[in-house]
């Protein structure tokens, strides 16, 4: 018998999900607040919905192990941030919000000895 052979193999939907927690505890241990995570609208899903400060904050999360690292420059597609941008949009509109809007990417870097984490904010600025 292998070793770990009754043990499910771990998915990147698991390991993502799993970059996702991580980065809502730092995001609520740094005093923001949660709205929703996994908004959906038409093609798009926003990670992380967040407040704080006044301003509501789209988080896009990357989760990546040491194997798989991306530098975040590369890890949006043009695409993706305009679906980004209309789902915040009808988030904002849906719920009647009058706040500034900001995208951030927090990108969870999965190591053995634990994660280390990269909050760019106004990121998509970056990407222009």
């Amino acid at each position: 018998m292998k070793p770990n052979q009754n043990m499910p193999e771990e998915t990147t939907c698991d390991i993502g999900r799993e970059g996702e927690d991580y980065a809502v505890r730092y995001l609520l241990a740094s005093g923001y607040r949660i709205l929703c995570r996994n908004y959906r609208y038409r093609r798009a899903e926003i990670d992380v919905l967040a407040f704080r400060e006044g301003v509501l904050v789209v988080i896009e999360v990357k989760t990546r192990t040491r194997a798989f690292y991306e530098a975040l420059s590369r890890s949006i597609p043009r695409s993706k941030i305009a679906r980004l941008v209309r789902a915040a949009d009808h988030y904002v509109r849906s719920n009647g919000l009058r706040a500034e809007v900001r995208f951030d990417i927090i990108q969870v870097i999965r190591l053995r000895e634990g994660y280390r984490l990269v909050h760019l904010e106004d990121a998509f600025y970056f990407f222009q």
